[in-house]
Order: structure tokens, then sequence, then C-alpha cells
């Protein structure tokens, strides 16, 4: 009996290991990034709260273009993950998996993302595949321009939009401009994360604002796209007639914003994984929780 248990064992912490390795790979926390605004956009697409057959869907959408976009960075850059230090513990570098693995993880959440799309409505379908080519070719973007935050940006920005056209099946003015307003937070915060590979970016040739303006410099233009951030909100607000809850949200945006650009200095990044991950995902859900509470309030 114990022969039979250990190899069953075995096979269960290594199973749990590869899951652990898997979610870590695509960054699994970091949905919290994303998703609560794809749900800004579908509940202010449905003036309230979407059927729930329309949020799983958005959900299981969600999920498929992350991982597949997380997956397909690995891979791609898996040999200069080897050669830095903050990326060196990585699963694909470490052979914890493999790019075996990681192609056949990735077709699978392509597929995830395209069939989710498909049940929701044509337009959805439609523009899922080029929304896919965007959020894969991001990955080879800082190969070739410093532009590379504000395509990341353009990932994160077809979350509310493609929420929205979940809903409604039609693009319009509102999400566009909600897209924007994610695109500079994303942007915003991704330039203050690259500030840590400043020297490493430039030793082997990939290009970041940081790499080509300096750490003081990018921050400043951190600054500059979370102020347009805000703006793009209000405009939001203005457009859709929401009312006080939703500005209460981007007023602690606002506040939330400036505390990440006060942890961050350019003479001092120690502190830049505080402003990376928790302050960022405090934005987005603050926001979501005030729109959602602001439609209701007013149903």
């Amino acid at each position: 009996m114990g022969r039979v248990g250990f190899p069953l064992d075995s096979v269960l912490r290594r199973t749990l290991r590869e899951l652990d390795a898997t979610l870590d790979m695509i960054q699994f926390k970091h949905t919290i990034f994303a998703l609560p605004f794809a749900l800004v956009g579908a509940v202010l697409a449905a003036n309230g709260i979407p059927s729930p057959r329309t949020l799983l869907l958005i959900l299981a959408a969600m999920t498929g273009a992350r991982s597949a976009a997380m997956t397909f960075n690995r891979l791609v850059d898996q040999a200069f993950d080897a050669k830095n230090p903050r990326t060196a513990g990585r699963s694909l570098v470490t052979g914890l998996l493999s790019r075996p693995f990681a192609w056949v993880f990735l077709g699978c959440s392509s597929v995830l993302f395209l069939t989710a799309a498909g049940m929701l409505n044509r337009l959805a379908l439609l523009l899922s595949f080029p929304a896919l080519a965007l959020i894969l070719g991001y990955s080879y973007a800082k190969r070739f321009t410093w532009g590379a935050h504000f395509l990341l940006g353009a990932s994160l920005g077809c979350a509310p939009l493609g929420a929205w056209i979940a809903v409604r099946g039609s693009l319009d003015w509102p999400p566009a401009l909600l897209g924007f307003a994610v695109l500079c937070w994303t942007a915003g915060f991704d330039i203050i994360y690259a500030c840590q590979d400043t020297d490493f970016d430039r030793r082997t040739g990939l290009h970041s604002i940081p790499s080509r303006w300096g750490v003081g410099a990018s921050l400043g233009c951190s600054r500059l796209l979370h102020m347009l951030m805000i703006l793009s909100l209000v405009g939001v607000g203005r457009v859709l007639g929401l009312g006080g809850l939703f500005y209460v949200g981007v007023a602690g945006t606002g506040i939330l914003l400036t505390y990440e650009h006060s942890l961050v200095r350019a003479d001092d990044l120690s502190r830049v994984n505080r402003a990376f991950f928790s302050v960022n995902g405090c934005i987005s859900i603050f926001l979501f929780a005030m729109t959602l509470a602001d439609l209701l309030r007013r149903a």
C-alpha cells in the first residue's frame, strides 16, 4: 500500500508545483488590474449588472486573452529573462515549465478567448482577432520602439471596450474614452516598473522610455499620463451623465495615483513593487465599486 501511495503523493506534489508555476507564468494575481476595468465597461453598457451568462463569458474571454498574452510574452522573452537578475527565476527560465507545455497552454488560452467572444456576439468575434494580434504582438515591441508602454496600455484598454461590445454588440464613444483612460493608466505604471530595468535594457539593446530618457524624465512622463487618465475618466462621467459616487471613485483614483508617485523617486526605486502591485490593484477595484454603486443607486 505504501508503494502505491508514494507515487500518488509525488504526482500530486508535482501537479501542485506545476499549477503554481503556471499561475506565476501568467501572473494570475495581476488579473486584478484589468478585470475590474472590464467590469466597469460591462456595467456602464448595461446601466447596471449584465446577465450572468454575459458576465461569465466576459470573465472567460478576459482569462483567455490575458493568459495567452502573458504566456506568449514569457516564451518570446525567455532569453532576455534568463540574463536579467530580476526575472531569472521565472518558470520557463528555471525549467520548472517546458516550452512545449507553454505553447499548448498558449493555444488553449487563445481558443478560450476566441470561443467566448464568438458566444457573445458577432462584433465581439470579429474584433477578437485583431485584439489577439495586438496583445500578442506587444511582446516584440521593446525590440523596436520605446513606445512599447503604450502598446501594453492599448492591450489593457481593450478590456472595457470589449466588455461594452459584449453587452451591447456595438462600439460607442464612452467605452473608447474609458479605454483611453486605461491606456494612460497602464502606460504610466508600466513606465514606473520599467525604471528598474533601465541599465539592463541599455546593455541588451531593448527600448523603453527610461532607457532612452532616464528615470527622472520617465517619472515625469508617468505623472502626465496619470493626469490624462483622470481627465478621461471625468469625460466618461460627463458623457454618460454619471453621478456623485462615480466622481468619488475618480477622486479616490487621483489620490491613490498621487500616493503611488510619492513612493518612487529617481534616486530611490526600492518601493516600486508596492507602487506597482498594491496601489494599482486598489485603484481598479475602488473605481469599479464606485461606478457600480453609482449605477445601482440611480436604478
